[in-house]
C-alpha cells in the first residue's frame, strides 16, 4: 500500500497545484505575468540590445531626420570674347576712330579734307601716302594701332615727300603732276595682286600694264587707260570710292 503511494506522489502534487490554482486563479495569473516579464527583459538586456543600456524592449524606427534645402548656387557668368565685344561696339566709336586720325593727318599736312569721320578715297590715299613716307609696315586702316603711329611721328616727316609743284600756267607740267586719284587707283590696283606698282600719282607703263590685266579679268574692253567703266568696276571691288 506504502509503495503504491509513493508511485502515484506525483499525480497527487500535481492535483494539488491544480486545486491551488483553481482556489486563487488572480493570483496565479499575475504570478504567471510576472515571471514572462522577467524573461522577457533578461532576454532582451542579454541578446536583443546593441547600444547602451538601458534600453527599450521594442526598438522604434528612427526619426526622419530634416535635410535644408541646399540654397541655389551661384554660377558664374560667361565670358564674352573680346572679339564679341569689339563686334558690338557702337558705330559713333568707328566714326571719331577716323575724325581723330583725319585730325592727325591733317596736321602733318597728308590730309587737306573735312574731319568727318568718313573713310573716303581721299582719307584713304592720305593714309597710305604717310605710311609710305614713314616707313611702316602697318595695315592702312582705321585702328588704334594706325592713329598712335601718325601721332607719334613729327610734324615735319611730310617734307620728306618729293612731291614737284608745277607752275599753274605750265599745261604740260600740270598734265605730268601727281594725281591723287592715279594714286589711289595704283594702291589699289597693288593691293589686290595686279602688280607691284610704284605709286607716283601718274600713268606710267606699268599702271598701264595692270589695267589692262584688270579689264581682263573683268571681261572689260581692254584698253589700259583709266576709263570710267574701270574706274567704277574698281571702286566695286575695293569697296571705297576713288579720286
Amino acid at each position: 500500500m506504502r509503495r503504491r503511494r509513493h508511485q502515484f506522489g506525483d499525480f497527487d502534487g500535481g492535483s494539488g497545484l491544480a486545486a491551488a490554482i483553481g482556489r486563487h486563479p488572480r493570483e496565479f495569473v499575475g504570478l504567471l505575468s510576472g515571471t514572462v516579464a522577467v524573461l522577457v527583459i533578461f532576454v532582451n538586456a542579454l541578446f536583443l540590445q546593441h547600444g547602451p543600456h538601458p534600453a527599450p524592449i521594442f526598438a522604434t524606427p528612427p526619426a526622419a531626420r530634416y535635410i535644408p534645402a541646399a540654397s541655389p548656387v551661384a554660377l558664374p557668368s560667361p565670358r564674352v570674347p573680346a572679339s564679341v565685344i569689339a563686334a558690338q561696339a557702337p558705330t559713333t566709336n568707328r566714326v571719331q576712330l577716323i575724325t581723330d586720325i583725319q585730325r592727325e593727318l591733317a596736321r602733318r599736312g597728308f590730309y587737306d579734307g573735312a574731319s568727318d569721320g568718313i573713310w573716303g578715297a581721299k582719307t584713304d590715299g592720305a593714309v597710305r601716302d604717310f605710311v609710305q613716307t614713314a616707313g611702316l609696315r602697318i595695315n592702312p586702316e582705321a585702328s588704334d594701332n594706325l592713329l598712335h603711329a601718325i601721332a607719334a611721328t613729327p610734324a615735319s616727316l611730310h617734307s620728306q615727300i618729293a612731291e614737284p609743284v608745277p607752275p599753274r600756267n605750265d599745261a604740260i607740267a600740270q598734265l605730268i603732276a601727281p594725281s591723287k586719284r592715279v594714286l589711289a587707283i595704283q594702291s589699289a590696283l597693288t593691293e589686290f595682286g595686279y602688280g607691284q606698282i610704284k605709286p607716283t600719282g601718274i600713268e606710267d607703263a606699268d599702271t598701264r600694264t595692270a589695267i589692262e590685266k584688270f579689264e581682263r579679268d573683268n571681261r572689260l574692253p581692254v584698253t589700259g587707260t583709266i576709263s570710267e567703266a574701270f574706274v567704277r568696276d574698281l571702286a566695286a571691288m575695293t569697296g571705297r570710292p576713288l579720286e
